[in-house]
């Protein structure tokens, strides 16, 4: 798809502002930043990050991203078995952090999407955690031109791992507000997407969001608290980085809440509104940087 000069920046900023969330939330995941605390892309955590170094989140939002651009339609068999193979080599390669219930799954090293479906849908407990919304963004860039199918890309690529009605249905939302941002620079998408959701079970926990604080959506390991904490952060900051430090401020999961934020603030706001200082030192699996983002951005837009 052709873009214009603003549409490809701000489709540069989906990936790279998952990546800059993802490293900031990094070194406070499971504390409570107060405000006396800096928050800056300082690494450490709970696993030991480099600065600048994403985590689970960004490095399976590649993967999605890798299959979009070497495949195509991941909504379709062949998509979805190339996602599906991305996560398995990721899981291969031993990384240090992997949600449990995409653990779950993922030991199972299914060998198609449809495996991998399985196993998800067969877990038992609780399965509406925020792991498949943190790597729903580069859905979005797949579909610029094709809102329908970039919905149910969303709904498949999230039941890979987290095969629930909740986390399906945030993925939609996500994703759908995340395309319409980079076509047309608005976050009006968000709304718009609850046309094809439980809009009485979403619309009133957006308009919480907006109105409300953290404290009345803390456990944001559940994916719909998830999405109220980026949701939140990005209504109450007027620029991408002040957003971002929010987001981590909300505490909890942070790199997750803030990764998903800011794959939606980059689709908004575009590369351009990354901090320079940020962008240079943000690094991860596959041992891809910045530059490593835009081309994969490209290859995927362009396919």
């Amino acid at each position: 798809m052709e873009l214009t000069t603003e549409q490809a920046d701000r489709a540069a900023g989906v990936l790279l502002g998952t990546a800059a969330g993802d490293a900031l939330g990094a070194g406070y995941e499971f504390t409570h930043p107060g405000p006396e605390v800096v928050i800056e892309m300082k690494g450490g955590g709970s696993f030991g990050w480099a600065p600048g170094e994403w985590t689970d989140d960004t490095a399976m939002a590649i993967g999605v991203a890798r299959a979009a651009a070497a495949v195509g339609n991941v909504h379709e068999e062949a998509g979805l078995d190339a996602v599906a193979a991305e996560f398995i080599a990721w899981w291969d390669s031993k990384p240090a952090d992997v949600g449990f219930q995409t653990s779950q799954v993922l030991q199972w090293r299914s060998k198609s999407g449809r495996e991998m479906q399985v196993h998800a849908h067969e877990l038992g407990g609780l399965k509406a955690g925020n792991g498949s919304l943190m790597r729903t963004a580069p859905v979005a860039l797949a579909y610029l031109d094709d809102e329908p199918h970039c919905a149910k890309a969303a709904a498949v690529v999230s039941s890979l791992t987290h095969y629930d009605m909740q986390a399906m249905q945030a993925c939609k939302i996500w994703t759908l507000a995340i395309r319409h941002a980079v076509l047309y620079g608005t976050y009006d998408g968000l709304r718009q997407a609850l046309s094809i959701v439980d809009a009485g079970f979403w619309g009133p926990l957006l308009d919480k969001a907006e109105c409300g604080t953290p404290a009345d959506f803390p456990k944001n390991g559940w994916v719909v608290h998830a999405l109220q904490t980026a949701w939140w952060a990005i209504t109450h900051a007027d620029t991408l980085p002040a957003a971002l430090e929010l987001a981590v401020r909300a505490g909890g999961d942070t790199d997750t809440t803030a990764a998903i934020a800011g794959g939606l603030l980059g689709a908004r706001w575009g590369a351009s509104a990354i901090p320079r200082e940020w962008r240079d030192t943000l690094h991860g699996y596959p041992g891809y940087r910045e530059a490593d983002l835009l081309e994969l951005t490209t290859r995927i837009v362009h396919r």
